[in-house]
């Protein structure tokens, strides 16, 4: 116990600790919607478009600190978005096939731009490359206090707008039906996944990120069919994730926290796999008293996800 405290009291350890809890929250939170809207890809696409982001930002700040990497990050990935967008809208290429091809080539130029970078031989380029795999340890108060602050407002937005966003990821068409502007709150959905990868790049890197939006969202799926519940224990369980990988990698040496981070949140959904099954079996033993509220056609006004 006193071991533990002593960590605690670090204060690198507890600033990463913290930095990996706001983004497993976040992570988790968005995760929930992507996971029902099935855009996992979608998720790991605008991730991996954040890297050329990132180094043109280097080019054009000569730093890599500071808000103008995350801004050339957020750029790009948000042009990857519409990108695909527009593929998918405009050719006969399937959206899976759209966001394999934006993956690729974002990524790719990412990487071109990084080569480049380190043959130039510019000044203040060091450390550039953690945001392929991530570098928790070099986040420090203020970069914790940013991801913070653009996690709360994700969120209140997340609140603001729940019962809309709900139905979105249940039936957009009869969303659409009944006026909702569903292409617009789509957009927004897309929006803060682009902030929750920002958020998360430094952390556990552009390749890893999008693993700890969908892992913890996935094991809270296994635990109940409410959409509500489903996003409170998604952000509950990437906060444990976070804060418990950046633990046991300042515990372990030369164990990065971004890979241990996404670990220990794999062992979290492999944990709750067997959750689903044994909530189906008390659901069966209860009989009809389980299903209670359950018919009526309005599952995607309550929230049910079954």
């Amino acid at each position: 116990m006193g071991e533990l405290l002593g960590l605690l009291g670090d204060y690198t350890l507890r600033t990463v600790a913290l930095g990996a809890a706001v983004l497993g929250l976040l992570g988790g939170a968005l995760g929930s919607f992507a996971v029902l809207r099935r855009q996992s890809l979608l998720s790991d696409a605008l991730a991996h478009a954040t890297l050329p982001g990132v180094v043109i930002g280097f080019l054009l700040t000569g730093t890599t600190s500071g808000s103008g990497l995350m801004t050339g990050a957020a750029a790009t990935a948000a042009l990857a978005a519409g990108l695909v967008l527009a593929v998918v809208q405009t050719t006969r290429i399937k959206q899976d096939a759209a966001l394999a091809l934006v993956l690729s080539v974002f990524f790719g130029a990412g990487t071109v731009l990084l080569t480049y970078v380190a043959g130039t031989g510019a000044a203040g380029q060091s450390g550039l490359d953690r945001f392929v795999l991530g570098q928790a340890a070099s986040l420090v108060a203020a970069d914790v206090r940013l991801m913070a602050t653009l996690t709360a407002v994700a969120l209140v937005v997340l609140a603001l707008l729940f019962k809309e966003l709900k139905l979105v990821a249940f039936d957009p068409a009869y969303a659409r039906s009944v006026g909702y502007p569903v292409r617009r709150l789509e957009a927004l959905l897309t929006v803060l996944l682009v902030v929750a990868i920002v958020v998360g790049i430094q952390t556990v890197g552009v390749v890893l990120v999008a693993a700890l939006l969908i892992t913890p969202a996935a094991a809270a799926r296994q635990w109940t069919d409410r959409l509500a519940v489903m996003v409170v224990l998604a952000a509950t369980l990437g906060a444990v994730s976070g804060g418990l990988g950046a633990v046991l990698s300042a515990t372990t040496t030369d164990l990065p926290t971004g890979p241990l981070v996404v670990l220990v949140a794999t062992a979290i959904f492999l944990l709750s796999l067997p959750a689903r099954r044994l909530r189906t079996a008390v659901r069966e033993r209860l009989g009809p008293r389980s299903r209670r509220g359950g018919a009526g056609g309005g599952a995607p006004v309550e929230g049910r996800l079954t």
